[in-house]
């Protein structure tokens, strides 16, 4: 469903396959379809929020089939917790329009993406104690770190995030579509007596 070449645009409903274990240990397919928590947003035109699966510490396989997506409260995963999302980033002149009311947008983003939205400054940047393994799936988005550091990504580029503070900056006037796994980690000022960090 997705794109073969970058057009700056990506489907909003894209398609989620999930397998599992029949009763007899046969791999099968357990989901076919668009994920559950796929939210456009009303109050920043273009942006569009898909979480595609979740992980806990304690996820096993085989497994039972229920979708974990739904029951997630924090977008942040917690250390051993995965999140896989593919987020779609309007360009910045939705935020630059007259029209565009920040605090509608904040109040959305906090409904759509509790954990996470709490964590941003006025500015959009924000961190996550995760590492973030992601790659550009379709048009051009910039990461901005601190002290005016930044890089475009194009499609196909990758990047790995390792808990910095940044921003994304659509500054194309298309849209831009990352897919990106977060991946729980612990901070310096957490303790692991088990493993003696």
């Amino acid at each position: 469903m997705a794109s073969d070449n970058s057009n700056g645009k990506l489907p909003i409903n894209i398609r989620r396959v999930v397998t599992e274990h029949d009763m007899r240990g046969h791999a099968t397919f357990s989901q076919d379809g668009t994920p559950p928590r796929t939210d456009v947003f009303k109050s920043i035109p273009g942006l569009v929020s898909r979480m595609i699966w979740a992980t806990r510490s304690s996820t096993a396989i085989p497994f039972d089939g229920t979708d974990p997506t739904p029951l997630v409260t924090d977008f942040v995963p917690e250390p051993g917790e995965t999140r896989f999302l593919v987020l779609t980033f309007p360009p910045d002149t939705v935020f630059a329009s007259p029209d565009f009311d920040p605090q509608a947008a904040m109040a959305e983003n906090l409904a759509v993406s509790p954990g996470l939205a709490e964590r941003f400054e006025p500015d959009g940047k924000h961190r996550t104690p995760t590492v973030d393994y992601g790659i550009v799936l379709d048009g051009e988005i910039w990461m901005e770190l601190d002290n005016g550091n930044e890089t475009r990504l194009g499609q196909f580029d990758t990047f790995v995030q390792n808990g910095t503070r940044h921003a994304w900056r659509n500054k194309s006037d298309k849209p831009a579509t990352i897919a990106v796994v977060l991946i729980g980690a612990r901070t310096p000022d957490e303790q692991d007596y088990e493993d003696g960090l």
